[in-house]
């Protein structure tokens, strides 16, 4: 009776200290510890189960003075190496082990479990609240020998102990909807987002749209707003196989494979990856890290996926107007200049060509500059309709061009090319001009790919071959020959 008294007591000083504590995890710690101290025992500890993994964890201990602690070794214990323990459990009864030898022949794995943390004598009670709370919870090495009236304290601090865990679960409950709820905030700017476990797969779904709804699988479990999946990985390949572009498949997959997303983000923010929707243009997936486990390894990160059709519109259309002439469309000359000096770095050889109209500044003069711009606009068109696809055309700017022909290395070859760009630009009829033909010249060189020039050197030669085209009436064509 004094031993019940004294527990009683000892129970109430306990709860007096852990509330003291702001969170359940220290006010748990506090609880435990306390009693650790009274009792006078080596070790009291708590481990709860994981139906799923058919493993428990040690998830909160106290040890004494010079005791080893056990908790980071005791992860993930196969529930079968003690599935005695839960036999005993299931019959509502403890487990009460007065001298551990004694397990030495019927129990061999238990024994050399406990025997591992120097354990000698043990008590162990359930610890067991619907499917929400599922373990035990244990002392080792008490030093009474009234087993029985432990046990009875012991199962009075077990009730105590699930309401600290319920208390913890809804805290963590709570805190993990309130980041879901931070996260729904943001997910305004996407049109999909979702809150995944690394290391399991599980997944939250924080937002997704009409378009991704008929992906999602039937069998949905609710927690508050948010939805439960297993397996991320599995259901993005579903949606990515309904909607991304076959072209695009292979390192969209690679992209939100889980097994080597925790590399990719290393010392990152974040990262991302463009893909085409079938259906809504570009768009925008990423990663985000949100924490990180005890052993520094990443747990939870953000999956988000944005359209960025119109981004993409406004990007193409800026890179458009940086790299092309308004007026005809050709390259300007700074990215024909940098395309064709990508092609001779690479040693291929061609032909380039340099070309004007022939007295330009009179046509300017006599029809104004408005009939000057049709001129210069009717030539683009022409060099167009005579040139290859590969061919690079550019604007050197007024009535000068430049051609670049990859591959373009014979000179009867180059001779049809005139004699066809000639016959195009024949046909060009202004009618402001009254029946008067433009004219042009050109000079080219040849580039054999033999050894690395320079654009600037190639229209150096060029330009003095078309200096001799320009002392020739009407159209002319002439190839630089090295004087």
């Amino acid at each position: 009776m004094k031993t019940m008294k004294r527990y009683e007591q000892v129970i109430n000083e306990a709860l007096r200290s852990a509330l003291n504590y702001d969170t359940p995890d220290d006010q748990i710690n506090e609880f435990i510890g306390f009693f650790g101290k009274h009792i006078g025992s080596d070790r009291i500890y708590i481990f709860e189960d994981s139906e799923e993994r058919h493993a428990t964890d040690n998830t909160y201990e106290w040890c004494a003075d010079g005791v080893i602690p056990e908790i980071n070794e005791l992860q993930n214990v196969d529930m079968d190496i003690i599935d005695w323990w839960y036999e005993t459990f299931s019959k509502g009864e403890s487990i009460i082990i007065t001298d551990v030898e004694d397990l030495k022949e019927e129990h061999r794995i238990s024994y050399d479990l406990l025997r591992a943390q120097n354990v000698k004598n043990v008590v162990v009670c359930s610890l067991y609240y619907k499917d929400e709370i599922r373990g035990f919870f244990g002392v080792d090495n008490p030093p009474i020998s009234d087993y029985r009236a432990l046990t009875t304290f012991l199962n009075m601090i077990g009730t105590l102990l699930i309401s600290f865990l319920k208390v913890r679960n809804s805290f963590r409950n709570s805190n993990k909807l309130a980041k879901l709820s931070s996260y729904s905030s943001l997910s305004k700017i996407y049109e999909s987002m979702y809150f995944i476990n690394v290391q399991t797969g599980k997944y939250h779904i924080v937002k997704t749209t009409a378009q991704y709804n008929g992906y999602l699988e039937k069998d949905v479990r609710k927690i508050g707003e948010y939805a439960i999946l297993d397996d991320f990985c599995g259901h993005i390949e579903r949606i990515a196989d309904k909607i991304c572009m076959e072209s695009r498949m292979e390192e969209s997959l690679e992209f939100i494979d889980l097994r080597t997303v925790e590399e990719r983000l290393h010392g990152k923010n974040s990262i991302a990856h463009e893909f085409v929707d079938k259906r809504r243009g570009w768009c925008r997936s990423r990663f985000i890290p949100v924490d990180y486990d005890e052993d520094g390894r990443l747990l939870h990160v953000i999956y988000c996926i944005e359209s960025i059709d119109e981004e993409k519109k406004r990007e193409n259309r800026l890179l458009y107007l940086a790299q092309t002439d308004l007026m005809t469309g050709l390259c300007n000359r700074g990215s024909g200049e940098r395309r064709i000096n990508e092609l001779l770095q690479e040693r291929m050889g061609g032909l380039l060509c340099l070309l004007d109209c022939d007295k330009f500044k009179a046509v300017n003069d006599t029809y104004g500059h408005s009939v000057g711009d049709k001129v210069i606009i009717a030539v683009a068109e022409s060099l167009q309709k005579s040139c290859r696809e590969n061919d690079v055309l550019l604007r050197l700017g007024g009535d000068e061009f430049a051609i670049f022909m990859p591959g373009l290395l014979e000179q009867k070859s180059a001779e049809k090319f005139f004699d066809r760009l000639f016959e195009n630009v024949g046909e060009i009829a202004i009618e402001e001009m009254q029946g008067k033909h433009v004219e042009i010249s050109l000079g080219a060189c040849f580039y054999d790919g033999s050894e690395f020039v320079s654009f600037d050197q190639l229209y150096r030669n060029a330009d003095r071959a078309m200096y001799q085209s320009k002392k020739k009436q009407g159209y002319s064509a002439t190839i630089y020959d090295g004087q």
